[in-house]
């Protein structure tokens, strides 16, 4: 046995040995789920009213309650639901599935909520929201598309990227520190358009959850965040369909049963149609004719129960962009550029007995992208990737009501595809090194435990234990002073090049000081074996995901955090104030000129430099969650550092992330059973860039003399969004033909109109800066002028949605 397990299996060990020493009760356990669709409900709370005892369902919507012998009434509460009770004998364990009703709700809710369906100050996780994706339709959007990572810049803590990006940095952290997982299977790339919309279909999605601090112990392999999202299911009951047709995108989800009541499907698809729209009115001899670009995405997934015990899922995910340009002449230029995502999630789900859930997944991620550009004979390729199959397991354990524990295992086989370079000329192919692919092992255990240590003191204590090895096979190439191959040692397959082990311990507490208030604190660790290489300040397709080997070392994160949290106005209005500092170790950077197809396909590394950086900050987060009136205020203010010695003279400067205030305001208002309103306004300190500030002639020569790293700061960013909902009727009136009474039935088919307003008061704000020259040098008038792109002005919107 390989002796980094073993520290692992001494913590499960006594888990296990204290679980079995619990006094002995009985259980009441099950699922809850929706009683009109079979859509298991993430986050129900199920209690025993007589103590008030209970917890959350999980992700299957499973629960157990720890109870004596006895007569106990088992309570669930939902937002959206009826509540629900129901007096249970309970001599033995005892199987009660729950079947929650929806409430038809005449004034809805915009739902963010740090622990679903339980109070704000009770959980140990900190800095936890979940997203209802249900209630996005009513917020404003970019061109009318709905996008979950869009609606996560607008909590505290997370920032965008600029106009329009989708691309999110949490805490100072880089867009590659954000683990983005599509039922467990990683997704590396989550923008379509560069950037401009997530590859998300809200139409497919059925919960969302980013976990900023305090990550548990089940999670690893990146050092900011997790974002963990889920497909729906599908209808069990009966078929159902919905869609929306917009200015640039159309989409079309249909759902239903596969087996009523044991097996559902859902399929959902997505295509904008710029490309298809615009080719009649642009002519053959116009510049751009031989020019386009489009985006499509697809998800599906069923689900089958093959008894009370045993259910399985498999669901899927294929994306693509594609961008062509072609001239209109002989001789012109033309490039394709693809890139795009495929995702597989294997899932069974398995109840051993009542205090024990089996949860196995097996998943495939990979990640392409690819430039191609051909002019005469000439011919120019340049490609990347990543490409996952992993397998993981997941043991819940509920050994009684004061310890609720989790542990298991994971392992990923990485394949990466750094970028590569091949040139032809017409039957001629250059002779250019080919790196050989990357492979690398990637395995965790973990063990956590949440407990009751007092009826006020909840603590959260994990610990994870990871390993990477870098293997063959591989080339190492050996270069002059010129970065010039001159010779190479060649690795075997299989034969370990380097190896990374970390210890990360996690620990959260809550300290409940009353009723409806608390005080939590976190502390954790983390390694990230996998690297971003960027050439830009936004996440592009260009980005090239590298592992740690023997020169590039893991990332390692260590976050603190403490907050207070409370609840007011009877638990109508949450509030929340989190401070946090995070180190971070290892990262990377390009060097300065840099450029991917440099080096001939030589070794991966040669042109990043290594540093560390910092974070800190404190986040208020302020809730309204019911009412015709509700929304979010949600202010941050930080400071982003980084340390290279290759950079900046080796001393300190603003990340380009770094944002000294970020505020953002989210409303929505139902005025009456037609229209719903929304409204978002964001503020933030404008983005660090390097500018020149002084240019002088030398030998008749244009110098330039430039600020240090970062230390410009562009006009602040700010915008209004506006949008309404007009809602079709959802029910009509039906007279019984013997009897004449008149009674209200729902439609088969109904519609609604969401119009938008993106930047409402038309702020030109900048997306960057250049510097262009005026005048002639030999007039004595010239002179540098810098200029300010901004993007998008005011954008009206509209969008039709539709169900049946």
């Amino acid at each position: 046995m390989r002796p980094f397990f073993r520290p692992l299996l001494l913590l499960l060990s006594l888990l296990l040995t204290g679980a079995l020493a619990a006094q002995k009760n009985f259980t009441v356990s099950g699922y809850v789920k929706d009683a009109s669709t079979g859509e298991a409900l993430i986050g129900a709370n199920v209690y025993v009213k007589e103590t008030m005892r209970g917890g959350a369902t999980n992700t299957y919507g499973y629960f157990v309650l720890n109870v004596p012998a006895g007569t106990h009434t088992i309570a669930m509460s939902f937002i959206g639901y009826e509540d629900f009770s129901q007096a249970v004998e309970v001599s033995a364990d005892v199987k009660l599935n729950i079947a929650a009703k929806p409430i038809a709700i005449q004034v809805k809710e915009f739902e963010v909520v740090g622990e679903r369906g339980q109070p704000n100050t009770e959980g140990t996780q900190m800095g936890t929201v979940e997203l209802d994706v249900q209630r996005l339709n009513t917020l404003p959007a970019l061109l009318g598309e709905v996008d979950i990572l869009k609606t996560i810049q607008f909590l505290p803590g997370v920032q965008s990227n600029g106009e329009g990006n989708s691309g999110f940095y949490v805490r100072g952290g880089g867009p590659d520190q954000n683990l983005i997982l599509l039922d467990n299977a990683t997704v590396y790339n989550a923008s379509h358009l560069f950037g401009f919309f997530s590859v998300f279909n809200a139409d497919a999605v059925k919960n969302i959850e980013l976990i900023k601090g305090g990550m548990p112990a089940n999670y690893g392999g990146r050092i900011s965040s997790v974002l963990d999202i889920n497909m729906k299911e599908g209808n069990d009951k009966e078929f159902h369909g919905q869609g929306g047709i917009g200015l640039i995108s159309s989409r079309l989800t249909l759902e239903g049963p596969i087996v009523k009541d044991k097996g559902s499907f859902i399929v959902s698809g997505r295509r904008t149609y710029i490309d298809i729209l615009t080719k009649p009115f642009i002519s053959d001899t116009a510049a751009f004719s031989g020019s386009g670009y489009y985006f499509y995405d697809l998800n599906a997934k069923a689900n089958y129960r093959l008894g009370e015990k045993d259910q399985v899922f498999l669901s899927g995910y294929f994306g693509r962009d594609v961008f062509t340009f072609s001239g209109t002449s002989q001789g012109d230029p033309k490039f394709r550029i693809p890139w795009g995502n495929t995702t597989v999630s294997a899932r069974w789900n398995h109840v051993f007995g009542p205090k024990l859930f089996l949860n196995t997944t097996a998943t495939f991620s990979d990640y392409s992208f690819a430039f191609r550009g051909d002019q005469d004979q000439f011919s120019f390729r340049l490609f990347s990737g990543i490409k996952d199959y992993g397998l993981k397991v997941d043991l819940a354990h509920y050994p009684d009501a004061r310890h609720r524990l989790k542990y298991g295992a994971q392992y990923i086989y990485h394949i990466y595809t750094t970028s590569t370079v091949e040139v032809s000329s017409g039957d001629t192919e250059f002779d250019i090194a080919q790196p050989p692919k990357l492979h690398a092992h990637e395995s965790a255990v973990y063990a956590l435990d949440e407990f009751d240590i007092t009826d006020d003191l909840r603590i959260n204590a994990g610990l994870r234990l990871s390993r990477f090895d870098h293997v063959g096979p591989y080339t190492d190439f050996i270069l002059d002073d010129r970065e010039r191959a001159v010779d190479a040692d060649t690795i075997a397959p299989g034969k370990v090049i380097k190896t990374y082990m970390g210890l990360e311990p996690r620990l959260s507490l809550r300290y409940r000081i009353d009723g409806n208030s608390s005080v939590k604190a976190s502390f954790n660790r983390a390694q990230q074996y996998v690297h971003l290489a960027s050439f830009s300040s936004i996440a592009l397709p260009t980005d090239v995901w590298i592992p740690s080997g023997t020169r590039v070392k893991p990332q390692i994160g260590t976050q603190y955090a403490v907050g207070y949290f409370r609840d007011l106005f009877e638990d109508v209005v949450e509030a929340s104030v989190e401070l946090y500092y995070k180190d971070m170790q290892n990262l990377i950077e390009y060097r300065e000129g840099a450029e991917p197809q440099r080096n001939g396909n030589t070794n991966y590394d040669t042109q990043l430099v290594f540093g560390d950086g910092y974070s800190y900050g404190a986040e208020l987060f302020v809730k309204k969650r019911t009412g015709r009136f509700n929304g979010w205020l949600g202010y941050t203010w930080s400071r982003t550092m980084r340390q290279f010695d290759a950079i900046n003279g080796g001393e300190e400067f603003p990340s380009r992330w770094d944002r000294r205030h970020d505020l953002s305001v989210v409303v929505a208002y139902t005025l009456n059973k037609r229209w719903e309103l929304g409204g978002t306004f964001v503020y933030a300190t404008g983005q660090a860039v390097t500018v020149p500030v002084n240019r002088y002639w030398i030998e008749g020569r244009l110098v330039s003399e430039y600020t240090e790293r970062n230390g410009y700061r562009m006009a602040p960013y700010h915008r209004v969004d506006l949008s309404a909902t007009l809602n079709g009727r959802k029910t009509k009136q039906r007279r019984d033909p013997e009897t004449g009474e008149v009674t209200e039935v729902p439609r088969k088919f109904t519609s609604s109109w969401t119009f938008g307003v993106y930047n409402a008061y038309n702020r030109r704000n900048p997306y960057f800066i250049y510097f262009a020259p005026e005048g002639n040098p030999s007039d004595g008038d010239f002179q540098v002028k810098a200029k300010q792109v901004s993007l998008f002005s005011i954008l009206p919107s509209v969008t039709w949605n539709f169900k049946f």
